[in-house]
């Protein structure tokens, strides 16, 4: 009687992930090979999501296009304007009042603050722990009740403008914002502590779609993706923007390159993201918060970048001596860290792939403009 010893070989085929699916609201498309249950290889598929925003510029004025760029995305929606801005600003000469740079700064740290606790709550929701989903989401509807009320608006909330920002704070409104942050600091760091401690999140998270420090730097990511691989770099100290040079910006950076790792940097950032807000209002210079009048933007080009929630935004424009620019180029975060998926997959298990994707918090409106 013979027994036939041959190996059992796990069966390989090919499976889509997208273009619409669990990890994301926006359209992308994976092909992915797998063996069994783990990923082999990745391809990416864009371009679903194409709007054509670029060329739309070209066909505005410079002011109009404050207005624009903050529609390219929800997210990241304060961090186009500010940044398109500065371009702007500096090819004409423009200096922002006092003022108006620290409030660039509370708009721009409390957009951070939901964005960041939002892409924690999705990594938490797609562990399957529905019950911390909801409560972070409850905690993050503070933030946008805060937004609503300042800036009127929860999304797109239009303070930024050439020149300044378009919004201005009495007494009234720091001790509200004040009164909100003190609500929702306790909170994060109790997402802190469940994130150190939870063994369902740390089980999904931990050692799941590591990106190394080399691959990191091979890749040219930015942002929480980068510094959660261990990578110390961000535009807001490494090429000071608006008030950011007089404050205590704390780097967090975490060494294992893994999902846990991309939460952490996030949690750890909002919690920092509080404390700029609370200095940037106790410290707020007097005087106008923008210039008073709309001054032509001069022919020229300029590039400016800042750190929008995902990383380093990146403008150029180019004016000439028409109303409208005759280019506007940006590039996004994701452009960079979604070539980094590659990696991250690589070897992964077919239940992480959601999970993974989601932790480089990707941004489609930004990428295919």
């Amino acid at each position: 009687m013979s027994h036939d010893h041959t190996p059992t070989v796990a069966p390989t085929y090919s499976i889509p992930v997208g273009p619409l699916h669990v990890a994301l609201e926006e359209p992308m498309y994976f092909k992915i090979d797998v063996e069994g249950e783990t990923v082999k290889h990745v391809g990416i598929n864009a371009g679903h999501a194409h709007r054509g925003i670029e060329y739309l510029t070209t066909k505005r004025t410079i002011y109009q296009n404050v207005v624009l760029t903050e529609r390219i995305c929800s997210l990241c929606s304060n961090s186009h304007p500010q940044t398109f801005a500065m371009a702007a600003e500096k090819i004409a000469g423009i200096e922002v009042p006092e003022r108006g740079i620290y409030l660039r700064v509370v708009a721009d740290e409390l957009k951070r603050i939901a964005s960041h606790i939002f892409n924690v709550a999705l990594l938490v929701h797609l562990t399957g722990y529905e019950t911390y989903f909801m409560h972070m989401m409850q905690v993050r509807e503070i933030c946008q009740d805060t937004l609503e009320s300042v800036f009127g608006n929860r999304q797109d909330i239009g303070a930024m403008c050439i020149g300044g920002v378009r919004y201005d704070v009495d007494e009234k409104s720091i001790a509200y914002i004040l009164a909100q942050l003190a609500r929702i600091e306790p909170e994060v760091r109790d997402f802190i502590k469940t994130f150190k401690s939870n063994g369902t999140i740390l089980r999904r998270t931990k050692d799941v779609g590591v990106l190394t420090h080399a691959n990191a730097i091979t890749c040219g990511v930015v942002g929480p993706v980068a510094r959660g691989s261990g990578i110390d770099y961000d535009v807001r100290r490494e090429a000071t923007y608006a008030a950011y040079d007089r404050l205590p910006l704390m780097v967090h950076t975490q060494t294992d390159g893994d999902v846990w790792s991309r939460a952490m940097v996030r949690l750890e950032e909002t919690i920092t993201s509080i404390d700029l807000v609370r200095v940037c209002l106790r410290d707020l210079p007097g005087g106008d918060a923008h210039i008073h009048d709309r001054p032509d933007i001069p022919p020229g080009q300029a590039i400016a970048r800042t750190e929008a929630p995902r990383g380093e935004v990146f403008y150029y424009l180019r004016t000439n001596e028409s109303a409208q620019p005759e280019r506007v180029k940006w590039r996004v975060p994701t452009y960079m860290n979604w070539d980094a998926l590659r990696f991250m997959l690589q070897d992964a298990k077919v239940a992480d792939i959601a999970i993974i994707v989601n932790s480089i918090d990707p941004c489609l409106s930004c990428t295919e403009r």
